[in-house]
């Protein structure tokens, strides 16, 4: 059954692909200079792309240095609404439409509507996250309230008073807000959330549920927009139209059509925007829903070193960068813990000798500002030998 529905979901896409990436090929000659090196010169169908190679991130950050802004990802003239830039750093388009980034399709299962006024407490600062959310609410003729992360007393004061029924942004942070106003006394009225970015297990979403009606978890990177979302509490993540979504063998890269845990790759099926087999390096499997539609089993781990902290992509590499300026450290860690459904993120460091007192708060805004994470920082007088990020989190 489920390597049927898996065949039905590939094939009710080939003509789609066929169409979209043959006219992708004529107009982004980056594109077509892929197909060319991986012998494909037709797309007829879905399984014509199984010899491209998966494009990694960091095979995307490399484009998009030797061609900047976009790698050649994006057709010449079209028309962009925003360049947006995340941590590596990696650079994302908004292209003009509705709703590009197809998370409207997410919130209306969700119960989101016309009536709602959205708190969405997604970052607007060169992330496109904010955005994302911003774009999929008002197409479903939602009120935004752009409030962004951090100053939650305020925005519980806008909330309550602009009667925010609805909340986008990670669950974790749903949680500090409910806390919060309730010790302020202004209890929000929100009734219905889609969460994301962060794990969402049954203790942390029983908790939300005791204070707001309808939670629903989301899955999407910043590079994709939304690939899978719940129709119910933990009903599995359905696929959104908009986009092919497969899981591959994380090796071979082939595409599995069983329950097999493999990494999701991507294929964004938009002539202007063709970004095709990426590899967001998130691991999942298929799975069959109640009625026996085709989910997502979530995200299930990670391939290679970089880890997710708040919602945002920390990695080794980032991380050298960031430090490297600094001559004032021997050595240092990352050590990533969860502490009452909050990720919490502390930096080690090893001081060379004659080191000046400052060096800790000169290491925490190189975090903040190259980074984009606040972190606890502290000196040690040594370090165990163990990975540059260390995370302890059990889920």
């Amino acid at each position: 059954m489920l390597a049927d529905r898996i065949s039905h979901y590939v094939h009710s896409l080939d003509a789609t692909v066929a169409a979209t990436l043959t006219e992708a090929a004529a107009r982004v000659p980056a594109f077509a200079s892929r197909l060319t090196a991986a012998g494909i010169d037709h797309i007829g169908k879905v399984a014509d792309l199984d010899r491209l190679p998966v494009l990694g991130k960091d095979d995307l950050i490399q484009a998009q240095q030797a061609d900047p802004p976009f790698g050649g990802a994006v057709a010449p003239n079209t028309r962009l609404r925003k360049v947006f830039a995340s941590p590596g750093p990696l650079f994302e388009p908004q292209l003009a439409g509705t709703d590009p980034w197809r998370w409207g399709e997410a919130l209306r299962a969700a119960g989101f509507g016309p009536d709602d006024v959205v708190l969405n407490c997604f970052s607007y600062h060169l992330s496109p996250a904010g955005a994302m959310f911003e774009e999929g609410a008002l197409a479903l003729g939602a009120t935004v309230i752009p409030a962004g992360v951090g100053n939650q007393e305020l925005q519980i004061q806008v909330a309550v008073r602009a009667g925010a029924s609805a909340f986008t942004g990670l669950p974790s942070y749903l949680k500090a807000l409910v806390e919060m106003a309730a010790s302020l006394g202004e209890p929000l009225a929100i009734r219905r959330a889609l969460v994301t970015a962060e794990p969402l297990p049954d203790s942390l979403r029983d908790w939300i549920m005791s204070h707001v009606d309808t939670v629903h978890q989301a899955y999407g990177t910043a590079e994709t927009g939304l690939l899978g979302y719940e129709t119910a509490p933990n009903s599995g993540l359905a696929v959104p139209v908009g986009v092919l979504v497969q899981i591959c063998d994380p090796t071979t890269g082939a595409p599995v059509s069983d329950d097999s845990v493999g990494q999701v790759v991507v294929t964004l099926l938009r002539p202007d925007q063709p970004l095709v087999r990426f590899g967001t390096g998130d691991l999942s499997a298929w799975r069959l829903g109640e009625d026996s539609s085709l989910r997502l089993a979530g995200v299930l781990g990670r391939i290679g070193e970089a880890v997710k902290v708040r919602g945002m992509f920390l990695h080794p590499r980032q991380a050298a960068q960031a430090l490297a300026a600094e001559a004032g450290i021997a050595a240092y860690r990352f050590v990533i813990d969860r502490v009452d459904h909050r990720d919490t993120l502390r930096c080690e460091l090893v001081p060379v000798p004659g080191a000046d007192a400052e060096l800790p708060d000169r290491v925490r805004e190189v975090i903040r500002s190259r980074l984009r994470l606040a972190a606890d920082v502290v000196c040690v007088a040594a370090l165990d030998a163990g990975p540059v990020l260390d995370d302890r989190r059990i889920w």
